[in-house]
């Protein structure tokens, strides 16, 4: 019985760290992680959580972080014969009263020519930037590797706009 308990409290204080949140007016931005990427990896992938609590809508226009030599939003998709894309988009709404899952196959941030490489447990220094928020300091949890949803997916780092 005490090992059970050891273990439920153990639970409790971890979760906050592994949850962790960040709120600014109605916005709430819930685990915004990173999975481990291999070590020599030139990209990797942000997701997260984004509720609008508010009654007006707010737009996500941007992601600033020094560990990748350039950061956008991107959304992957499949077409109707089954071919995934991913692509860079210019903003992705937050509509008031409801919840957008940065996700695998979904919207993403694209960390684009890191600097640096990621460790499980790694807290990330990032910005949000949204059109009515402005400006929000967050950081990602490096979360274990796999399920990156990244591979086999083409993002060109030899372009000239980086």
């Amino acid at each position: 019985m005490k090992r059970l308990l050891n273990l439920a409290a153990a639970l409790c204080l971890a979760a906050p760290v592994l949850a962790h949140e960040v709120t600014v007016g109605d916005l709430q931005i819930i685990h915004a992680s990173i999975p481990q990427p291999a070590e020599n990896a030139m990209a990797a992938g942000g997701f997260m959580a984004i509720v609008n609590n508010g009654t007006e809508a707010d737009r996500l226009i941007g992601v600033e972080s020094d560990i990748a030599a350039k950061v956008e939003t991107h959304e992957s998709k499949v077409d109707e014969n089954g071919v995934g894309t991913m692509q860079h988009v210019d903003f992705i709404d937050i509509p008031p009263g409801e919840t957008v899952n940065l996700e695998h196959g979904g919207y993403h941030i694209m960390f684009m020519g890191l600097k640096e490489s990621l460790v499980e447990g790694q807290m990330v220094k990032g910005v949000l930037i949204f059109e009515k928020a402005g400006r929000v300091d967050i950081e990602f949890m490096v979360d274990p590797p796999g399920g990156d949803g990244m591979s086999g997916m083409d993002h060109d780092m030899s372009g000239d706009d980086m």
